[in-house]
C-alpha cells in the first residue's frame, strides 16, 4: 500500500507547446535536485504528458515532444530517488491539445452540436476530450507505458482534469440510450458527467494497479466534495487543489479540508507559489500569503504541496525556492508535532454543496456556516449522509439542506444518542416537502414564505444583549408555527411594506412598522430552528449580529466548547490529536481585498498575549518548536494555557 504523504510536496507544471525550442537544454539533475533540497522539498510532481499533449521521456508513442532534447522525466525521477525525493508522474486527462486537433471527433460536443472549451481562435483555455470516446483507451496505453518504462521507480500517478461538461457527442448519445437516460434532461446530464468520469477513473486505476500495485494514485478535478465518494476506490489519497488567488478564495480550502478529512484519506493543500493562477511565470505570492496556506493544511491536519512551473529550458526559478524554502523550513519544524495527527471536532455541519448545485464550489450557506464557527474558534467538520455522526455534540443543517427519509432516521437516531442540532430556513423539511419528524416537536408547521423581505429579527433577552432592537433579515424566511411548549428565541418584527416601483421610502428597504409574535428563533431541549437562511444571509451581507446570534444559540447547546480563546475573531484556532497529547495551532492572518479580483495576504498579524482553555486533559504546555513550557492551570474537563504574545503563528502542544 502507498506510504503516508510527505509533508512538502511540489506541483510543477510543465505544459509546453511544440513552438519552444530546446526544451530541456538546460536541465542539470544535480542542480535540480539541489535546489530542491535547499528548499526542504521532499516530493515533487513531474511530468509524463501534458496538456499541450506531448510527452517528456523516450516512448514507444509518437508524441514525444518534437523538441525534447533529453530524457526528463527519467532523469529527474532518478536524481530526486538519490536524494530520497519522491517523485509522482503527472498524466493529462481531460485536456490533451495535440489529440484534440489529430482526433476532432473525440472532444466533448455540447447540446448545440459545438465542441465544448476553446474556440478555433481563441488565445485562452483547452479544449475538452471526451470520456465516452476512444480517446481513453489512449490516454490508459500511454499510462500503461509509464509503467513498464519506470517499473518500481513509479511512486505514484496524479492524473490531471477528471471532468466532463459537453456531454452530446454521439458515443455520449449512445451512452443516454444504452442507461435509459435523457440527454435533454440537465439531472440526466448532470448524472453522464459523474458516470463517465467514475469509469474513466476506475479504468485508469485499473490499468496503474496491473502494473503497480503499491503506488499512489490520485484523480484531480479542481475541487473535492461529496461526488468523490462515488469513486473512493480509485483514490489513494486526496489532493486539495486550492489557489486562494487563482478563483477558488480564501474560505475554499477551509470548507473543503473540513470534508475530505471526514473521508478517511491521507490528504494534503496544494497551493500555489504564484500571485495569481496556475502557470504564470516570474510570479510569486507573498511570503507571509504562502505560510498561511501551509500553515493552514498543518493546523487542520494535512500536508502541504505548493504549485511551482519549470521553465521549458528545464531550470528551476531561483526566486521561487528562495520563497518556498523559509516556508517549508518553518513546516519542517513543526513535522515532529504533525506526523499521524488527526483533527479534533465536536460540531457536524452538512455539506450543502450536495444541494446547491448553483455555485461550482462554495455553496453560501457553506461559506457562512464556516466563517461564523472560524470566528468563534469552534472545531468542526463538514459531513454529509454517508458520514458517521456519532462523534459530533452538535449537528448544522444550513438552509438548503433537505433530507432523505433514510437521512432524516439518522438526525432522530442523532438527537436521540444526546446530539443537538441548529438548523435553518428550508432545512427544517424532508426532500419531499414535509417537516422533518425530529422538528415536529418544535414547529407543528411550515405556512409559506415570510410575507415582507426584507424583514427584521428582534432577539430575547436570553440569547442577545439588545433585545429591544431589531436587525434586519435581509434575505427571506419562512413563517412558522411554534408547537405550545416550544421557547421563543427570537420573533420576527415587520416593515410597513416590501419595496416596490410604485411604493418605496429611502434608498433600500423600509423600516420596522409593528412587532409581532411569528417566532423567527425557536427552541426545545437539543434543537434550535431558524426561520430565516441565517447562514445564506452571513455570507452575503456579513452583518456581525448574523454570526452573534448564531453563536449566542450554540452556546445553549454547547456552553463549554473544545477551545475557547478571548481574541479578534481573525484569529484562527485548531486542534489535532497526536497519540496522547493534543496540539493547538493558532494561526492570525488577514485577507485583504486590495486588488479588484481576488483577497491577499500581505503581513503576518500580531497577537497579544491571551489565554486559552482547552477541554482536554494534560500537565504541561510547550510552545513548539521552541520548547518554550507555558503556565497551564489544571481546570474541570480540562486546562487553561497562558499563551505568549505572538506574531502571526503559535503552536502548543498538550502532553
Amino acid at each position: 500500500m502507498p506510504q503516508e504523504l510527505r509533508f512538502r510536496q511540489i506541483h510543477l507544471d510543465f505544459h509546453t507547446p511544440d513552438s519552444i525550442p530546446g526544451v530541456g537544454s538546460e536541465f542539470d539533475p544535480d542542480q535540480f535536485v539541489f535546489t530542491l533540497k535547499e528548499a526542504s522539498v521532499d516530493s515533487v510532481t513531474c511530468f509524463s504528458r501534458c496538456h499541450h499533449g506531448y510527452i517528456y521521456h523516450e516512448t514507444k508513442l509518437p508524441w514525444r515532444h518534437p523538441n525534447l532534447t533529453c530524457n526528463l522525466l527519467e532523469q529527474q525521477i532518478r536524481a530526486c530517488h538519490k536524494a530520497d525525493i519522491k517523485v509522482p508522474i503527472y498524466v493529462t486527462v481531460g485536456w490533451d491539445h495535440l489529440m484534440a486537433r489529430l482526433h476532432p471527433e473525440w472532444c466533448e460536443m455540447d447540446r448545440t452540436g459545438r465542441v465544448a472549451g476553446r474556440g478555433p481562435l481563441d488565445s485562452g483555455g483547452w479544449t475538452n476530450l471526451d470520456f465516452a470516446s476512444p480517446y481513453v483507451d489512449y490516454v490508459v496505453e500511454q499510462t500503461q507505458e509509464v509503467c513498464d518504462l519506470f517499473g518500481d521507480e513509479v511512486d505514484g500517478f496524479f492524473f490531471d482534469i477528471m471532468f466532463q461538461q459537453g456531454v452530446h457527442s454521439r458515443w455520449c448519445m449512445e451512452r443516454f440510450s444504452s442507461l435509459g437516460l435523457s440527454p435533454e434532461d440537465p439531472d440526466s446530464q448532470t448524472e453522464m458527467r459523474e458516470i463517465l468520469v467514475n469509469e474513466c477513473a476506475d479504468r485508469l486505476f485499473g490499468a496503474v494497479r496491473e502494473k503497480n500495485k503499491n503506488c499512489s494514485v490520485f484523480f484531480n478535478g479542481g475541487h473535492v466534495g461529496p461526488s468523490v465518494r462515488r469513486r473512493l476506490g480509485s483514490y489513494t489519497h486526496l489532493e486539495l487543489e486550492s489557489l486562494p488567488t487563482g478563483g477558488w478564495g480564501y474560505m475554499h480550502f477551509p470548507i473543503t479540508c473540513r470534508y475530505a478529512r471526514t473521508i478517511g484519506l491521507d490528504f494534503l493543500a496544494m497551493t500555489g507559489r504564484f500571485s495569481e493562477s496556475w502557470g504564470h511565470f516570474n510570479s510569486y505570492k507573498n511570503p507571509a500569503a504562502l505560510e498561511y496556506e501551509c500553515l493552514s493544511s498543518l493546523a487542520l491536519g494535512g500536508k502541504c504541496s505548493i504549485g511551482d512551473q519549470l521553465h521549458p529550458r528545464g531550470g528551476l526559478d531561483k526566486a521561487a525556492y528562495e520563497l518556498i524554502g523559509p516556508v517549508y523550513r518553518t513546516v519542517r519544524a513543526l513535522e515532529p508535532w504533525c506526523q499521524g495527527a488527526r483533527a479534533v471536532a465536536e460540531i457536524a455541519v452538512f455539506n450543502a454543496e450536495e444541494f446547491d448545485a448553483s455555485f461550482e464550489r462554495l455553496p453560501p450557506a457553506n461559506i457562512g456556516a464556516a466563517r461564523m464557527l472560524m470566528e468563534g474558534r469552534h472545531q468542526f467538520d463538514f459531513v454529509d449522509a454517508s458520514s458517521d455522526w456519532s462523534a459530533y455534540k452538535v449537528i448544522l443543517l444550513p438552509d438548503v439542506i433537505k433530507l432523505s427519509d433514510e437521512g432524516a432516521a439518522k438526525l432522530e437516531d442523532f438527537i436521540a444518542q444526546g446530539g443537538s442540532v441548529i438548523a435553518s430556513h428550508e432545512s427544517l423539511r424532508k426532500a419531499d416537502g414535509g417537516v422533518l419528524p425530529a422538528f415536529l416537536q418544535v414547529i407543528t408547521a411550515i405556512e409559506g414564505e415570510d410575507v415582507h423581505s426584507p424583514n427584521f429579527l428582534r432577539p430575547k433577552e436570553s440569547v442577545h444583549c439588545q433585545s429591544s432592537s431589531d436587525f434586519v433579515m435581509y434575505e427571506r424566511g419562512l413563517r412558522l408555527r411554534r408547537a405550545d411548549d416550544a421557547q421563543v428565541l427570537a420573533t420576527v418584527s415587520q416593515p410597513y411594506f416590501t419595496r416596490t416601483w410604485d411604493k418605496f421610502i429611502s434608498h433600500a428597504h423600509s423600516p420596522v412598522e409593528h412587532s409581532s409574535s411569528d417566532p423567527g428563533i425557536l427552541q426545545r431541549g437539543r434543537i434550535i430552528l431558524f426561520s430565516h437562511p441565517i447562514f445564506t444571509t452571513y455570507a452575503l451581507h456579513s452583518m456581525s449580529f448574523h454570526r452573534d446570534i448564531v453563536l449566542a444559540c450554540l452556546v445553549r447547546l454547547l456552553p463549554c466548547p473544545l477551545v475557547r480563546i478571548e481574541g479578534p475573531t481573525s484569529l484562527q484556532a485548531s486542534l489535532t490529536c497526536q497519540g496522547d497529547r493534543h496540539v493547538l495551532h493558532l494561526l492570525h492572518y488577514v485577507p485583504e481585498r486590495r486588488g479588484l479580483r481576488f483577497d491577499i495576504v500581505e503581513d503576518p498579524m500580531p497577537v497579544l498575549s491571551c489565554s486559552a482553555e482547552i477541554r482536554v486533559k494534560a500537565s504541561r504546555a510547550v510552545l513548539v518548536p521552541e520548547g518554550r513550557e507555558l503556565p497551564l492551570i489544571e481546570m474541570e474537563g480540562g486546562v487553561q494555557v497562558e499563551i505568549p504574545a505572538f506574531l502571526g503563528h503559535a503552536h502548543i502542544c498538550l502532553e
